[in-house]
């Protein structure tokens, strides 16, 4: 897995979530497929919820509020509300394509228990 370089922080409160190039290759070809992409970012966000207490959630956004925290990954804008960040505090976003399946994966250092399928985590 390599991380992608040299990511470009905006605003003042340093980036909860690192992009491997991987993940930026993939985020990049979904918003190519996007009709009216220009200005989306990518949403990354953890939610009550799971099998495990809570959920994260991706999806591409136009709305960025002021206090989220924006990242750029290689032209890729990554977007994280405040309460999110702090749970995802060193977490690294990933896409695999394997035999197994394909999908994005989230290493979350603040994680003490993370269910079966990945997607929930305490």
């Amino acid at each position: 897995m390599s991380i992608a370089t040299s990511p470009v922080q905006i605003g003042r409160r340093p980036g909860p979530v690192t992009l491997t190039d991987a993940a930026t290759r993939k985020v990049s070809e979904l918003l190519a497929d996007e009709a009216g992409s220009d200005g989306l970012a990518l949403r990354v966000a953890v939610r009550p919820g799971g099998c495990s207490g809570y959920s994260y959630d991706m999806f591409f956004d136009a709305e960025i509020a002021e206090d989220d925290v924006v990242r750029m990954f290689a032209g890729v804008k990554v977007a994280v509300d405040p309460e999110s960040a702090e749970l995802l505090k060193g977490a690294t976003l990933d896409y695999r394509d394997g035999l197994q399946g394909a999908g994005f994966h989230i290493t979350n250092p603040n994680a003490t228990k993370t269910c079966g399928c990945g997607s929930s985590f305490s």
